[in-house]
């Protein structure tokens, strides 16, 4: 077996090794005696999404985790962030979201949080990880006294109470549709932003185990664009599966990019100096256009690897407040510890009520330049620079770009795909650009 961790917990697909109940258990049971302090018995918060699979899992990081003397401390289903908050509130030793975020249903992974709400760091999950993969570091410990099983009082109730509490300024005469993803988010959203006021249009919040993030969600915000021009609402707000990412819509039914809505909070932060003359920390991922508004106004940019980990790493020493992903994925230090869909959603809306500004408004703050993302699905993650076809692609396509643009290929920290970003001057360029490099990729390890 590889490595465990991806980019964001572990994950893959369901009854398919590490996805499974066998190793649940395991996973239980390191996180157990990893958190473990001496005299003391840990309390590990656990939630899932809405995925079927996530009962079977959750039973596995249970049953392990009180053999190794912890407390298990059941959520149900709550959204990853929720999760985090919730772990820093409880005091808990750590705590574990059982999802796959943005990917189908048969997929779910394992997101493990510290008790300051943080993820881990690189090093925390190799120690873990040695501690799973190793039979000798789990039955080295044996405690006669297990753990118990507790469940939550009212969990989403008092996350909800907390993002409400970001918000100071009530929505009433704001016309929202959000789309729930069927997943984590369906029982909470509604009643946060029509609690605030908001007339709000609810899209898929009815989850069945099985149609999480199906065609619905951060991935297909298809209807949502239909129905935020159907309703004539202000704006669209599409979460994914675990809640940690947002993806907005316009009132005139265009797609927003992460990076736009990341320029929008940068601004407004700016103004209200509450940016403190810090920098802004994005991904490797972000629209050229990004760092040249940040450059305009003022702002140090500094670009960080994949992952919103990474993302927090990098604000953390660089004493940042604000971070994100193109993807979608928005941290705000002064409120949280990890990337959060609806906390991001409350932000921006606070910004169109303070500045009475449409969000196509608000985005003109960043020029965005056309980028191509292709995804190719592949059999194995070799490296690329070995392979003449792929590796000559790309040098000619950086050739013919010059400074007018640039390509990251890289591969997907959770799925087998290679990812292929190309950004240029025009988006036919950008196109032909892209497809000609996924062609090449597909040729060598597809």
């Amino acid at each position: 077996m590889g490595k465990l961790f991806g980019t964001d917990g572990i994950r893959g697909k369901v009854n398919k090794d590490p996805i499974t109940p066998e190793m649940a258990v395991r996973i239980g049971k390191a996180v157990a005696v990893f958190f473990k302090k001496e005299n003391s018995k840990p309390r590990i918060l656990i939630a899932n999404d809405s995925r079927i699979s996530g009962d079977m899992l959750e039973a596995g990081l249970v049953a392990g985790t009180c053999s190794m003397g912890a407390d298990a401390v059941l959520c149900g289903m709550l959204p990853t962030p929720g999760v985090a908050w919730l772990t820093t509130v409880e005091k808990a030793a750590a705590g574990i979201s059982v999802s796959a975020s943005h990917n189908p249903y048969d997929d779910n992974g394992i997101k493990i949080f510290r008790g300051d709400g943080f993820k881990l760091s690189q090093q925390q999950e190799a120690k873990i990880e040695a501690l799973i993969l190793n039979d000798t570091g789990l039955t080295s410990h044996t405690f006669t006294e297990t753990g118990r099983i507790y469940h939550l009082n009212d969990p989403g109730s008092r996350y909800t109470d907390f993002l409400a509490s970001t918000c100071p300024s009530p929505l009433k005469g704001m016309k929202l549709v959000i789309d729930c993803a069927n997943g984590a988010t369906s029982r909470i959203a509604p009643h946060l932003f029509a609690g605030l006021g908001a007339e709000v249009k609810v899209l898929f919040n009815s989850p069945n185990g099985r149609n999480i993030n199906d065609n619905c969600g951060s991935e297909h915000p298809e209807q949502l664009k239909e129905q935020v021009i159907e309703n004539k609402a202000n704006v669209g707000i599409a979460f994914d599966g675990d809640g940690d990412r947002l993806i907005v819509v316009d009132e005139s039914g265009e797609i927003l990019s992460g990076d736009e809505v990341l320029a929008i909070f940068a601004n407004n932060m700016r103004q209200e100096v509450t940016l403190k003359n810090k920098p802004v920390v994005s991904t490797v991922m972000s629209n050229i256009g990004l760092g040249i508004a940040l450059r305009e106004m003022g702002i140090r940019h500094i670009m960080t690897d994949v992952g919103d980990r990474h993302v927090m790493e990098k604000m953390k020493t660089a004493g940042a407040v604000l971070g994100g992903e193109n993807s979608g994925h928005m941290i705000f230090l002064k409120y949280h510890t990890t990337g959060d869909g609806m906390l991001s959603a409350m932000q921006l809306l606070r910004i169109m009520q303070s500045t009475k500004k449409s969000i196509s408004e608000l985005k003109k703050i960043m020029t965005l330049f056309p980028q191509s993302l292709m995804n190719v699905e592949i059999k194995q993650k070799l490296d690329l620079k070995s392979f003449p076809i792929v590796r000559n692609a790309i040098h000619s396509v950086e050739k013919k770009l010059g400074k007018k643009g640039r390509v990251l290929v890289r591969y997907s920290g959770t799925q087998p795909l290679c990812r292929v970003m190309v950004e240029g001057p025009t988006r036919d360029e950008t196109d032909d650009h892209c497809r000609h490099i996924a062609e090449c990729i597909k040729a060598a390890i597809g």
